[in-house]
């Protein structure tokens, strides 16, 4: 029976058939076990304090704690969707609050989201392999190829996304920080306190810098909230992770403690905040020379040595054949 079968299989998939079989069924049993392995039983002591207050609605809408229903059934694999240490927790958390995504559940949605690409790719590339099996001969290395890449691409995609949006988010806050500073300059010198300068910046910034309006934002928001303000300063620079925003904290903070002005420290720093965005410019605009080269030595020279060297390589060539 199992001579037959092998030999089914043979025919069928090609000469790796009888493996590959085999990961099929082992792939489909992992995915029908995860279910009830990952099942997380309900506390019943829960639901005896919720039948003995008569709120069952509110317990549980206090348990979602207003999240999705999506969200929600993520919590059952949350010790599978979060990392095992809480180092690994913090770093993760604050390279996606970096990135922009500020939700409780962004960690396990990260998480979810590289496994079920990873496992959806892995599948892919698994059905791409059998399909070329049988049209042709695949070897080993060829086979591993077709699996294992597809996998691996998938998984290291979210990452990409994430690095790609932490850049992006700090190339936006680096070109609209020199014009928020200005802009909380006029607002200080009119008589506004710094909070109210803070939130006047972060209303009108959202229009054409966002993550600097919602990082700013943000501040205005824990500081209303009670938080010291040095504290969610440098909470601010660490979140946005650029020399020109940390630098900008640890002057509110020195002004703040020196009892210093805070408008001419903000003078002062929106002034140099202008003359580095001017050289960020004069410095784009000498490569520009050094990136055009390589252009003007495709498309200009090769053109330019046939027009010139050609009609002498035709008459050469001519008087050779004649010859």
């Amino acid at each position: 029976m199992f001579e037959s079968l092998n030999q089914t299989l043979t025919e069928l998939l090609g000469p790796m058939g009888p493996l590959l079989a085999l990961g099929g069924v082992g792939l489909l049993l992992i995915i029908l076990a995860l279910p009830s392995m990952l099942k997380r039983e309900k506390d019943p002591l829960d639901k005896i304090r919720a039948q003995r207050t008569g709120k069952v609605e509110k317990t549980a809408a206090l348990r979602r704690g207003g999240k999705s229903p999506g969200a929600e059934k993520l919590d059952r694999f949350a010790s599978y969707l979060e990392p095992k240490t809480a180092e690994e927790l913090s770093a993760t958390r604050l390279k996606l609050l970096r990135a922009g995504y500020r939700s409780k559940d962004a960690v396990r949605l990260f998480h979810f989201t590289q496994f079920a690409l990873g496992i959806g790719a892995l599948a892919v590339g698994l059905l791409l392999a059998v399909l070329k099996s049988t049209q042709q001969e695949m070897t080993s290395t060829t086979m591993v190829l077709y699996t294992i890449l597809p996998a691996a691409i998938g998984y290291y995609v979210p990452q990409y996304w994430v690095q790609r949006r932490i850049q992006s988010r700090q190339q936006e806050i680096t070109e609209g920080f020199p014009d928020a500073l200005d802009m909380m300059l006029v607002c200080v010198e009119a008589g506004q306190s710094l909070d109210q300068s803070i939130i006047r910046v972060a209303n009108e910034a959202k229009a054409s810098y966002p993550a600097l309006g919602e990082e700013f934002e943000m501040v205005a928001h824990e500081v209303k909230a009670g938080k010291e303000r040095s504290v969610v300063l440098r909470d601010m620079s660490e979140r946005v992770n650029l020399p020109d925003l940390t630098s900008f904290t640890t002057t509110l903070i020195q002004s703040s403690s020196f009892g210093t002005s805070i408008a001419d420290a903000l003078r002062i720093y929106s002034s140099e905040m202008r003359d580095k965005r001017i050289m960020r410019a004069e410095e784009k605009a000498n490569t520009i020379p050094t990136k055009l080269t390589l252009g003007t030595m495709l498309f200009t020279v090769p053109p330019l040595l046939v027009i010139l060297i050609g009609p002498s390589l035709y008459k050469f060539a001519s008087q050779m054949s004649g010859g």
